[in-house]
This record gives structure tokens, C-alpha cells and sequence, in this order.
């Protein structure tokens, strides 16, 4: 009786310990991509948060666990945003790096969740974003046979934040 309490009590853990581990696994490959970014080996990074009045107006979900100022010694480095998207059966998790002047820096798909359609991660296909201030300028985003719903997903991602980083701006939270 011991053991089968022991084992249940187990798999009731199990996929936090598992949920844990994977956010461990992402939360490095972020800090990852800061660094490499900005070639830093230290930065700090405070969340932005925004008035739910502001939070209608724009079409992201922008809050202080998902948008953050990337600071070193108090200077100002850029911006990230991190966020998911869907694709043909799951959501695939993405990050967008802004430099100081709100252009993109980089974009990384950070985890990606199906069987197909992974080409979006390739660096050559991201490239494309790099640059992009905003969003008016996404109409020359090559497609990718195979990827078409992620490529959609991706493409409306981006041009969201941008739009969300335009009214930001105008409205002085940026």
C-alpha cells in the first residue's frame, strides 16, 4: 500500500517537475540569445507594464512577464518580447529582441512543437525580420512550403508587437 501511494503521489509531481524543467531549458536559451544579442555577459531586465485602458488598444498581450527593458550598468540596451503562436496542431514558443531604437534585432523560435513546419526556426528564414521597425514593412516575408500555417502565425506575431510597439511609443511607455 506504500508503494502505490508513493507512485501516485509521483505522477501527480511528475509534470510539474517536468513543466519546471522545460521552463529551466527555455529560460537559458534566452538568456542565451540576450547575451549573444547584445554581446554582454551581464544585463538586467525589468518587465514593462502597461494600463489595461492602453491594453485594449493594442493587439498584443504585453505584460511584465513577457516584455522587458534589457539594461547593462543602467544603460539601455533594447527590448525583448517573448510570446507563442499556433501552429497546425500546437503552440510553438518564439522571442523577439529589439535594439534601443525599437528595430528587430532578432527573432528566435525557441520551441518548436510539431512534426512539420520547424524550418521557421532556420536562422536564414528569422533574418528576414531582422531590421523591421514596422509593421507595414512584413509583406516581403518569404513563405515556406510545408509551413504555411506557422509562417502565418510567426508573420502575425511580429506584426503585432510592432503595432503594439508603435502605440507604445506614441503613448510614451517606450
Amino acid at each position: 500500500m506504500k508503494k502505490s501511494g508513493i507512485l501516485i503521489a509521483l505522477l501527480a509531481v511528475l509534470p510539474l517537475m517536468v513543466s519546471f524543467s522545460l521552463f529551466k531549458e527555455l529560460e537559458k536559451k534566452i538568456d542565451r540569445e540576450i547575451k549573444d544579442e547584445f554581446e554582454v555577459a551581464r544585463y538586467s531586465h525589468e518587465g514593462i507594464s502597461i494600463s489595461d485602458e492602453l491594453q485594449k488598444k493594442i493587439p498584443s498581450r504585453i505584460s511584465e512577464d513577457n516584455f522587458f527593458r534589457i539594461k547593462n550598468g543602467g544603460e539601455l540596451l533594447g527590448y525583448v518580447y517573448l510570446d507563442q503562436a499556433p501552429s497546425k496542431t500546437a503552440d510553438f514558443d518564439y522571442l523577439v529582441i529589439f535594439d534601443k531604437d525599437l528595430a528587430i534585432a532578432r527573432t528566435k523560435v525557441l520551441v518548436y512543437r510539431e512534426e512539420y513546419g520547424g524550418e521557421i526556426g532556420s536562422k536564414r528564414w528569422l533574418r528576414q525580420f531582422t531590421g523591421i521597425s514596422k509593421a507595414s514593412q512584413l509583406d516581403n516575408i518569404a513563405a515556406i512550403s510545408g509551413a504555411t500555417i506557422s509562417v502565418r502565425s510567426m508573420k502575425k506575431g511580429v506584426k503585432n508587437i510592432l503595432s503594439s510597439v508603435e502605440i507604445l511609443q506614441k503613448n510614451n511607455v517606450l
